[in-house]
């Protein structure tokens, strides 16, 4: 018999997972060419060359026993060093190793996080629409997810819908930029006023509210938008990070927590982390791969494929009498269900092989999200359906 916590786990299993699923087995009865899938967030941009480059190097140059051994829970301490290098770089900060933990790419690295604040009961607010897995990752450590709905108009963060969300029990806030599902990037405005609440609630309680920014999707955003980097604005401020997106590595579980000096408990958060990486089961993060993307850290994948792939879609999906927010970043499509029932245009959309993941999925009902990291084959032979679908609501 399973726990009765995994029965309702698997009662909510991912829905996005359910579509890719169904999208495989369409593709098995009508042949892939004729599928159009949306679903899944899986890049279709190659990894750049520097990636196998990189691997090959580590495994022709240096010593197996180092490359395939145990470390340091972690991470490799010069693996460590350059990824703060790179930040320090980027962002002006004077980040060490020690600020660094390599993880099972944005979810091992936030399952971390959990494991280390989380007792029984402790709250996590999100704002919604929210990437469906942080349910499961808060729920896994009998914490509880408390979502508040984005502004209607720009889906930014409501500071004032969180303000009136945090009680004595809010341990964290989950932040991500740009923004799976709706492909929004969060302002510096926007973000200090979240930063501005979460501190005067830490004053008012005594005790630390930390501020997870979430960003697979940092390097992925458009026009020369900002992405502001998080810990500058608010000092109990963790990135979790992957490379999953920006080196279009997702089945190599590689990435990395910031944790900056700062935080309130530093000290005792960074042994609890690492402890928390090894209960977990994770023992390190992948060594082959860290050693390989620590080469690779000034690399990234075609953004401009992904930018092609939004303008063909936003420019006919407008055309076509659809509304939609106009994604600044990541590459996902949220559009505006053209019937109350999100789930029967989910169906209708299938009847014309074209796979769509309802916005309930995200917390958000009535709105469906359509992830353009895919082929531009399926980006413009989707798009006769997407027309005939518009013509059956009377949207043109």
């Amino acid at each position: 018999m399973i726990s009765e916590k995994m029965k309702g786990f698997v009662v909510n299993s991912s829905a996005i997972r359910a579509m890719f699923e169904e999208g495989k087995k369409m593709a098995a009865q009508y042949g892939a060419e004729n599928v159009y899938d949306f679903s899944l967030g899986n890049p279709n941009v190659p990894a750049p060359r520097e990636v196998a480059e990189a691997i090959r190097q580590v495994l022709d140059e240096e010593d197996p026993v180092l490359v395939h051994g145990y470390m340091n829970n972690s991470g490799y301490e010069d693996v460590r060093e350059a990824v703060a290098d790179s930040l320090n770089k980027k962002y002006g900060t004077r980040y060490g190793a020690s600020n660094i933990l390599m993880t099972v790419g944005a979810a091992g690295g936030m399952n971390v996080f959990f494991k280390t604040i989380l007792n029984p009961g402790d709250e996590v607010i999100t704002v919604s629409p929210y990437f469906g897995e942080y349910r499961s990752y808060v729920g896994n450590y009998d914490g509880k997810l408390v979502a508040v709905p984005a502004m209607p108009d720009t889906f930014q963060p409501d500071a004032e819908g969180i303000r009136e969300a945090i009680t004595e029990r809010t341990r964290a806030l989950i932040l991500n930029s740009p923004n799976n599902p709706t492909g929004a990037v969060y302002t510096r405005e926007s973000i200090e006023a979240v930063a501005a609440v979460l501190r005067e609630a830490e004053e008012r309680f005594g005790n630390p509210i930390y501020l997870f920014s979430d960003e697979p999707y940092r390097e992925i955003a458009y026009d020369g938008i900002d992405v502001p980097w998080v810990p500058s604005m608010y000092a109990d401020a963790i990135v979790g990070y992957s490379y999953s997106k920006s080196l279009s590595l997702p089945g190599e579980r590689i990435g990395y927590l910031v944790i900056p000096s700062g935080i309130e408990g530093f000290e005792d958060f960074i042994a609890a982390a690492n402890t928390a990486n090894r209960i977990l089961g994770f023992v390190n993060a992948p060594s082959l791969m860290q050693r390989a993307v620590a080469k690779c850290l000034d690399c990234s994948s075609d953004v401009g494929f992904y930018d092609a792939n939004r303008r063909i879609l936003t420019e006919n999906l407008a055309a076509f009498g659809f509304t939609f927010v106009e994604p600044k970043g990541a590459f996902y499509l949220w559009i505006k269900s053209p019937e109350a029932d999100e789930k029967a245009f989910v169906r209708k959309a299938k009847e014309e092989r074209i796979l769509i993941v309802p916005g309930s999925s995200f917390g958000c009902a009535g709105w469906v999200r359509l992830a353009y990291c895919v082929s531009r084959h399926t980006v413009e032979g989707a798009l006769s359906g997407f027309a005939k679908l518009a013509g059956d609501y009377g949207l043109s």
